[in-house]
């Protein structure tokens, strides 16, 4: 039986020690308001997490804004564009040039580790192997979150908790599910990624649509490269060896790519199943759900990651409005203002999807996707307004 512990009195409970967890805690230690981060697995289970790496200026600048940016300045990769493959050929898409901005390549799990040692030098609370979480009194005067650690029960009583916990967390699932609407849609096919200590094949994206499938070239650094092919939903690891993958994806790609491309053994693989979900409202009283704990985007367009980035500031600046002033206009305009973005990126990740990948083997809706896509290479205006999403809203 657990030993009974005691409870401890914070401002913000944080659930969930992902890169969104730990990017509030850093914000709001910064702006002087406490809190407490609880993650129910280890420290080196959470960054092991392959996950993407393509961030939007405005996450950047957030990251910045937290403290945590001196390796992303030194090491993240500059793009200023990406190319389509298609019909044997390519396009580029010059976002700097449509739209004044650009992207950075530098990998989540990057992320995570300079959040984690930023957290360690500041002797912030990160309480790793948090067990049995439980939310409580979401709607009263004060928010409590009980959980076990060292073989003890502890209890914390805060005025607001952030649920970065993720889709399969504890704080969606203890919202009413009458006071939730929840959308969905599952794609018919998922990706599998393979890392390799390699030099990738291009110096920018390569996002390929074929009648074989989609693929996908991208990075982690200028010397490590991670590539994706649309497969089944019903395949396993297993099913696709090395030498099977590199076949694959050179079919994929245009003759110059598959030419070039350096092959070896990989370094991780894994499948991952694609789908579309969206929480509606993200507040429920005392709890506001942040990222992956309230809406998923397939990662077609690089949202995912940033969307987070994105409810983390919005959250951000409700708090510090909050304890500066006393004033929750912005907390009460959370939701509103998260799930307008969240939606637009849906719509984006769904209509890049769509656009790249075999969803059956009729000829006639590939022949409509190759259209498209030639239409973006003439059209001036279309591939503008395709950077625009791309880069996302800062």
């Amino acid at each position: 039986m657990p030993l009974r512990g005691w409870v401890v009195k914070t401002q913000v409970a944080i659930v969930g020690a992902g890169p969104s967890g730990l990017l509030l805690a850093r914000l709001l230690d910064r702006a002087g308001i406490r809190s407490v981060v609880l993650e129910s697995r280890t420290r080196a289970y959470v960054e092991a997490r392959i996950r993407a790496g393509v961030l939007e200026e405005g996450t950047v600048n957030l990251l910045r804004e937290a403290g945590v940016s001196s390796r992303l300045d030194q090491d993240g990769l500059r793009h200023g564009g990406f190319e389509l493959a298609f019909a044997n050929g390519t396009h580029r898409i010059d976002i700097e040039a449509l739209t004044g901005k650009h992207v950075t390549v530098y990998g989540q799990t990057e992320i995570q580790k300079d959040l984690a040692d930023a957290h360690l030098a500041a002797g912030a609370q990160v309480q790793y192997e948090a067990k049995q979480v439980q939310l409580d009194q979401l709607t009263g005067t004060a928010a409590r979150v009980r959980y076990q650690a060292c073989g003890a029960w502890q209890e914390l009583e805060c005025d607001f908790i952030a649920g970065c916990d993720g889709f399969h967390g504890v704080s969606r699932q203890s919202i009413p599910v009458e006071r939730l609407r929840q959308h969905e849609r599952i794609y018919p096919f998922g990706w599998l990624g393979l890392l390799v200590d390699l030099p990738p094949v291009s110096k920018e994206l390569v996002y390929a649509n074929h009648e074989r499938g989609f693929a996908l070239c991208s990075m982690r650094s200028a010397t490590r490269s991670r590539y994706y092919i649309q497969c089944s939903v019903e395949d396993q690891v297993t099913d696709w060896p090395d030498s099977r993958f590199w076949d694959e994806i050179r079919m994929r790609l245009p003759e110059p790519y598959a030419a070039r491309m350096a092959i070896g053994p990989a370094i991780e693989k894994s499948i991952a199943p694609l789908r579309s979900f969206v929480t509606e409202p993200m507040r429920y009283g005392r709890l506001f759900l942040v990222g992956d704990a309230a809406h998923i985007v397939p990662p077609t367009g690089a949202k995912g990651l940033n969307l987070a980035a994105a409810d983390v500031r919005v959250l951000y600046e409700g708090l510090a409005e909050f304890y500066a002033s006393g004033s929750q206009a912005l907390l009460d305009e959370y939701s509103s203002r998260a799930l307008a973005r969240v939606w637009n990126a849906t719509r984006f990740s769904w209509w890049f999807t769509a656009l790249t990948h075999k969803f059956s083997d009729d000829a006639f809706a590939h022949r409509l996707q190759l259209a498209e896509l030639d239409n973006l290479r003439h059209s001036t205006a279309a591939s503008q307004a395709f950077a625009e999403n791309y880069v996302g809203q800062l």
